[in-house]
């Protein structure tokens, strides 16, 4: 079964999520926005899609307040070269939840759908 994986960019980090439909979560990271090699985001993803045993699609969300060139030097000077057999990344657009005013607390209820407790 294919993971799947999603980057969400931010000025200040990039996280990583890579999900199963089978097992759910498999992997988190918080990463700094600044890489020290051009290639590290994508060797990285590679490793994911050569454990998981098939080629990974990353779908990468930016911030608002990141700027074009901040979210390309994730992948060197040119990201479709940074794309190889194993590893092709697809723009998404950020999720943002809308919060409704004026309608008070919800975080109690969201708890309890989704069976956490605290």
């Amino acid at each position: 079964m294919a993971w799947t994986c999603k980057l969400a960019v931010t000025p200040n980090e990039v996280r990583l999520l890579i999900q199963s439909s089978e097992t759910g979560d498999l992997l988190k990271a918080r990463l700094p926005a600044q890489a020290r090699h051009p290639r590290a985001l994508l060797t990285m993803l590679e490793g994911v899609a050569l454990w998981s045993g098939s080629p990974l699609c990353a779908a990468i969300s930016a911030d608002e307040s990141v700027q074009i060139g901040c979210a390309l030097g994730l992948f060197g000077d040119e990201p479709r070269q940074a794309e190889s057999p194993l590893v092709r990344f697809e723009p998404a657009a950020p999720v943002s939840r809308k919060v409704l005013r004026g309608m008070g607390d919800f975080r109690a209820l969201r708890r309890v759908e989704s069976g956490r407790e605290r």
